[in-house]
């Protein structure tokens, strides 16, 4: 089958065919200027004629100036013969116009056969292109899974993200004492956070502690510039985990494959997605294949990939606190020479990431190599800190004047969240992470007091620093958000449609009663500033321990 550019070229060829043989009939036939009577005489009296071609109807003279035909009946051939050479033509003219024709069908057939030839070294060409990159870049990974050698162990910190995720490898490993109770393997989990903090690592970790199968893909590498390449990519690597069950698909930077649908169209992108999502709904409960997504934006990852009996569990993993990050750097300063306290680097390195510690220790060696010294000591990490955090916010660099700020402000949002009753695990010196249950109705009360714990920061530093700082953009940017929508969705401002100025007057209404909040609150916030300077993390069981014991 031709495509649309060889079909246009045969077009194209068999019209210079047509006019070939125009010129080609017309070179064939007889080219001799037409005379009459009077014109045949005048040569034949001045022996001009050397000699003529007697055909069917007509007579061809050939002089010294050209070629000339005159019809047979018109002349005296007798008379003819006896001053000039005569040659009687005998073939038919028509065997000359099937000679051109035959030709013209040669030329057709030869055309014919280049674009034949042509069009099958394109395919040819075009298969290899295919296999080649096939074979480099996708069916290699598939049809090799990677065994993981990685260990829970050989992660610092995130406690709590280990023993969230060990049930999932005891599902996997054990997974016929689960069936006996009805229990079905979880089919999706998604590891949620910022980069360098070590996804990639856990899910090779849970893959190492199941002793199974492991099969590593990037979200970026189902987006393909051919359509429903990326569908087939993603039902060949469910295939090949299917039959080495139980095994672990993990998907890497899961965004660039699961953005939200609509918008700027992509067909190949919608197309990849949705055949993710019906192999994730095509697993039965037995198949022992358990998916796990990582991200850093699951705020544009479309809502079907992260409903209940897809990704049915969410894991958080937060940046490293201060005791996380004594435990990280002890694994990475393991058999190096180093001399000095590890405390003092953890407290230096406030918003480093699991792999900017890797990072931190390995130029920290590397200078020390520098000045031909065998020991790596506190003034290496010190050198060359600033040169790891080249590229970071300036509100990770924190001082010891910017890290009280800091903790006072996170202190204030704590406390509020647990007093008002919005839901949280921890909340560490440098971000919170509040729970946003997905709730079909939710109060206006309720709304009202989660505008209030963003603001509690706001509040706190004026109240006691008369002062107000910039670490403050996210949270107004939430509290601004729901306090909008609370007047133009909702209809919970002043009235039902809504006031140009309801927005703030909310968040007016809302700052007023946190900051008289937390002028009676202020010891408890002291103790928990406190912590969260010392441990860069607190806990909602660890705040109620502090209120319990005040009041």
């Amino acid at each position: 089958m031709l495509n649309f550019k060889s079909k246009k070229l045969m077009v194209s060829l068999m019209a210079v065919s047509v006019v070939v043989l125009l010129i080609l009939v017309v070179l064939m036939r007889n080219d001799a200027q037409a005379i009459d009577f009077r014109m045949y005489k005048t040569l034949l009296a001045t022996n001009s004629i050397k000699k003529a071609h007697i055909d069917a109807d007509e007579v061809v003279l050939f002089t010294t100036e050209g070629k000339y035909s005159i019809v047979k009946d018109g002349i005296d051939i007798k008379e003819l013969l006896k001053n000039v050479p005569v040659e009687t033509i005998k073939d038919n003219p028509f065997l000359k116009d099937l000679f051109v024709i035959g030709l013209f069908f040669i030329m057709i057939f030869a055309l014919v056969l280049y674009g034949r030839k042509k069009r099958e070294a394109d395919i040819k060409k075009e298969n290899e292109k295919y296999n080649s990159y096939a074979h480099d870049g996708f069916t290699q990974t598939i049809i090799k899974p990677t065994t993981s050698k990685h260990k829970f162990s050989d992660i610092a910190g995130i406690s709590e993200v280990k023993e969230e995720l060990q049930e999932i490898v005891d599902f996997l490993k054990n997974s016929s004492r689960y069936k006996k109770f009805g229990i079905t393997l979880p089919r999706g989990v998604l590891l949620v956070g910022p980069p360098g903090v070590g996804k990639t690592l856990i899910a090779k970790a849970v893959a190492g502690e199941a002793d199974v199968p492991f099969f590593y893909q990037s979200g970026a590498s189902f987006v393909q510039i051919y359509v429903g390449m990326g569908a087939k990519r993603v039902r060949e690597l469910f295939s090949y985990a299917k039959s080495n069950a139980p095994s672990i698909i993990f998907i890497d930077e899961i965004d660039a494959v699961g953005k939200a649908r609509g918008g700027m169209r992509n067909d190949e992108r919608e197309s990849t997605l949705n055949e993710l999502l019906t192999q994730m709904d095509g697993f039965e409960d037995s198949s022992g294949v358990i998916v796990i997504g990582a991200t850093n934006k699951i705020d544009v990852i479309d809502e079907a990939l992260l409903r209940s009996g897809r990704f049915d569990r969410r894991v958080f993993i937060p940046m490293p606190d201060m005791a996380d990050r004594v435990k990280i750097l002890n694994i990475y300063l393991k058999g190096k020479p180093f001399e000095g306290d590890v405390q003092n680097i953890a407290k230096m390195s406030v918003g480093f990431s699991g792999a900017a510690l890797a990072t931190l220790v390995n130029e920290a060696a590397i200078n020390a190599l520098r000045e031909n010294r065998e020991v790596v000591n506190e003034e290496d990490f010190i050198a060359v800190r600033q040169k790891v955090l080249l590229g970071k916010k300036k509100v990770l660099n924190f001082s010891d004047e910017e890290k009280d700020i800091q903790s006072h402000y996170q202190a204030a949002k704590a406390l509020c969240a647990y007093w008002f009753e919005i839901d949280f695990d921890k909340i560490t010196i440098i971000n919170d992470r509040l729970k946003d249950l997905d709730m079909e109705i939710e109060s206006k009360t309720q709304m009202f007091s989660k505008i209030k714990v963003y603001l509690a920061g706001i509040a706190i530093t004026k109240i006691k620093y008369n002062e107000t700082f910039s670490n403050s953009t996210d949270d107004l940017l939430r509290a601004r958000e729901i306090a909008k929508n609370m007047s133009e969705l909702y209809g919970m401002g002043r009235g039902l449609v809504p006031y140009p100025d309801d927005v703030a007057v909310i968040l007016g209404e809302a700052k007023d009663e946190v900051e008289k909040f937390l002028l009676g609150m202020s010891a408890p916030i002291e103790k928990v500033s406190q912590k969260l300077f010392e441990d860069e993390s607190i806990s909602k069981v660890q705040i109620k321990e502090i209120v319990d014991e005040i009041f």
